[in-house]
């Protein structure tokens, strides 16, 4: 387009009649022609300024709409942030929670008996070597070595099947699994405590253990169900006080 318009101008140029260059002599004719290449040059720099003016026009405006894009894009990555820190606050809140309640129950225990430790259930008569065994396993829990609490318990309950303890270890496998986000396992470790002892007191803090695995696992309705029959099953147990806590912060959300 610029060399067009060029041409357009060089050629009426060009086209004054010739009784207008016979006027001129040989020096004013160059003089002539000397002056219209610089009109021509002229023209040509406002042509090249005008298309340089478009071209910086088209570049702002494809650069705006990538900003906009780019802006698009970081909303919605702020959106998706907004809502893992949220999911992630109230996961870590059960957690904490979780473990708030298991160290006020090993601290009660602990409270119970002036030695230390767990205080056995009334009916345990457990040998000195079972009572070692199994507070060997308890320790590896309170210091947080989930994985080798459940080792230890197992290995327990192998050597000692039979022992008044049996049910408070595979209480322990269930929680040292729920510690380690082993929620389905630590269900399946605490329903073995209900199908075998379910008139031991640590049934009713096994089917609370379920629950915080149930509401973990997003399964929000059969956690409310076990809390529900644990408070009807065990109404008496310090378990069902707390499952009547959580039940009743559940109607009030």
């Amino acid at each position: 387009m610029r060399r067009a318009a060029l041409a357009l101008a060089f050629c009426a140029a060009l086209a004054a009649p010739a009784s207008a260059w016979a006027l001129f002599d040989d020096d004013e004719a160059r003089a002539r022609v000397e002056q219209l290449r610089k009109d021509v040059e002229a023209m040509q720099k406002s042509i090249d300024a005008r298309f340089a003016n478009a071209a910086d026009r088209n570049a702002i405006v494809d650069l705006a709409g990538q900003i906009d894009a780019l802006r698009s894009d970081l909303a919605k990555l702020r959106g998706q942030v907004e809502v893992l820190t949220h999911e992630m606050e109230v996961a870590d809140k059960r957690q904490k929670d979780l473990y708030l309640d298991i160290d006020t129950r090993l601290r009660k225990l602990e409270q119970a008996q002036p030695g230390g430790g767990e205080k056995l259930p009334p009916e345990a008569a457990a040998s000195p070597a079972e009572t070692k065994a199994y507070e060997a396993a308890l320790n590896q829990f309170k210091l947080g070595n989930y994985a080798l609490a459940v080792s230890a318990f197992q290995g327990f309950l192998v050597t000692y099947p039979q022992s008044p303890l049996a049910p408070s270890a595979q209480y322990w496998i269930g929680n040292s699994l729920y510690a380690q986000h082993n929620y389905k396992g630590a269900i399946a470790a605490q329903q073995k405590v209900l199908a075998t002892w379910p008139d031991n007191s640590k049934a009713a803090d096994a089917m609370l253990n379920i629950a915080s695995s149930q509401e973990a696992l997003g399964d929000r309705r059969a956690a409310q169900r076990t809390l529900e029959g644990l408070v009807a099953k065990y109404p008496d147990s310090p378990a069902a006080a707390s499952a009547k806590q959580r039940l009743s912060q559940r109607s009030r959300r």
